[in-house]
């Protein structure tokens, strides 16, 4: 690799970036930008469904538009940013991104929200990869690149309580809208600063983009997830359904097939066939899975409910944000004693206990005696977990292939996220058409309709949280890591410091 965020000295070693500081704080900003708005739309979301009449069975392709399309693409973006220039990529994605966020801003449609947020998703994929290479290049002392990803953890773990309170403030003094239309001014600030404090940095090698691995892998999670949407509203063993799933499970093998044959693949299957590796990848996948559709469910309880304005639900969620923070905390501790295997299976069998903890909701339920705690036992265990799960996904991997296993652990959260979503939500549909068909359709018997399905997405997100921690304590290896061709042993998940700062950030 080389960067000319770096020169030689007279001994030959290289120098540190002079404006390296500046260039965090712009990358920190675009990484703001970002984690706000995975978060930010979730409290819009009624607003925009009503806006909008967006139906109840597509209303999750706000959150799985962005999602799907930044999992399916993030490979190919870390790849696009290697070979056109880091520093280039970046500016253009922040600018892409602002245009396509005032397209969803100003969206007089649900086609042309979901397309604008489809948008949003792959300047995303190229975004956030590049950061992270730039922050690697700018920063090469050891101390100095741990306090540099600690500051972009920080923001992640952080930004998503901020996008929570802020969506909530928009929604309710301003408009949804904002909650999109906010990163336009941000992120052509931010692509103005880079243009004159961030240093260009390239890979000296043009490998090729793995165009057909892209393209196959993308059309199968979306094929998947569309399947999952139809199945809410055709049923699931209708010829369209059917047809989506099949289509999906011929577009993932050719995936598969491709990636073993291609000559420089998008995803080298080495980094997923190792066993501890592999183990927390399925494990984050599920985790996805599992969480964000009980975002989904959480905010309509919180406005459809208990009937909380768009502000009090963003603080409403503010302890799954600070449970999350204080679990990878602790995670962080105990985890080069415990091992990831331990720390992981406990940290998912906690979160799915406080799932269980959800299902226990009603009409009369009471917000500081239920959901409250359900909200801390959930947050701190999934802090335990994503930092043992990040960990182990980059330990021992062979330096060629780190990007590659850091950006998978992002992409099989967010394509879980996205097909979580769309089960999740067909899930809750069909459980509360079925209430309402049993006890009729008065006042009382939709809003307990209502309820009746969240809590049954509630349970079904606990059991693949349960089966995630099943992953765990199956495949994960208890003390060591696999060998990788040109790394030593090494205690399973246990990272130097900057590596754990990545694992965070990650997280």
């Amino acid at each position: 690799m080389t960067s000319t965020s770096t020169t030689p000295t007279a001994t030959g070693g290289p120098t540190a970036d002079p404006k390296r500081f500046r260039a965090l704080a712009v990358i920190a900003v675009a990484q703001l930008m970002v984690v706000l708005d995975a978060s930010v739309v979730i409290i819009a979301l009624p607003a925009a469904q009503r806006a909008l009449h967006i139906s109840t069975a597509n209303r999750e392709w706000m959150l799985t538009a962005y999602t799907l399309a930044f999992a399916g693409l993030l490979l190919l973006g870390g790849r696009i940013a290697d070979y056109f220039g880091r520093k280039r990529m970046f500016v253009v994605s922040l600018l892409g991104f602002a245009g396509a966020s005032a397209l969803g801003g100003l969206a007089q449609s649900a086609a042309m929200l979901f397309s604008a947020r489809a948008l949003q998703g792959a300047f995303a994929a190229v975004m956030a990869p590049a950061a992270l290479s730039l922050l690697t290049v700018a920063f090469t002392e050891p101390t100095e690149r741990a306090r540099a990803f600690g500051v972009y953890g920080g923001i992640a773990g952080g930004g998503a309580a901020i996008g929570l309170i802020l969506g909530g403030f928009l929604t309710e003094f301003a408009s949804w809208r904002w909650t999109l239309l906010i990163n336009v001014p941000i992120a052509v600030l931010a692509a103005a600063a880079a243009t004159r404090v961030v240093s260009e940095s390239r890979s000296p090698a043009n490998h090729g983009y793995d165009l057909p691995g892209a393209a196959t892998v993308t059309g199968g999670l979306l094929a998947l997830v569309y399947a999952f949407t139809k199945a809410g509203t055709d049923g699931w063993s209708s010829d369209v359904t059917l047809g989506l799933f099949a289509a999906a499970g011929v577009l993932l093998v050719a995936f598969v097939v491709i990636e073993y044959r291609a000559t420089h693949p998008l995803l080298p299957l080495r980094v997923v066939v190792d066993r501890n590796r592999g183990g927390s990848f399925v494990a984050s996948l599920l985790v996805g899975t599992a969480m964000l559709g009980t975002f989904l469910s959480l905010t309509y309880y919180f406005q459809g409910t208990l009937h909380y304005s768009a502000l009090k639900s963003g603080f409403a969620f503010l302890p799954f944000s600070l449970g999350i923070i204080a679990g990878a905390t602790a995670a962080s501790r105990v985890l080069p004693r415990l091992g990831p295997r331990t720390v992981m299976t406990s940290g998912l069998l906690l979160a799915a206990a406080g799932l269980g903890l959800f299902t226990t909701l009603d009409l009369a339920s009471s917000y500081w005696s239920t959901v409250l705690p359900a909200e801390v036992v959930v947050s701190f265990g999934m802090g335990l977990s994503f930092v043992a799960m990040s960990s182990t996904a980059l330990a021992g991997v062979r330096p060629e292939d780190a990007g590659v296993a850091s950006a998978l652990v992002n992409a099989t959260q967010q394509t879980g996220g996205s097909m979580g979503a769309a089960l999740i939500n067909t899930i809750a549909t069909t459980a509360t058409a079925s209430y309402v068909a049993t006890h009729g359709s008065s006042a009382e018997a939709l809003a307990a309709g209502a309820v009746h399905g969240y809590t049954t997405a509630f349970t079904f997100s606990a059991v693949v949280l349960a089966a995630a921690s099943l992953v765990a304590f199956t495949l994960i290896r208890r003390a060591r890591t696999a060998k990788s061709d040109d790394a030593t042993d090494t205690d399973a998940g246990v990272l130097g410091p900057t590596d754990e700062a990545v694992a965070l950030a990650n997280a």
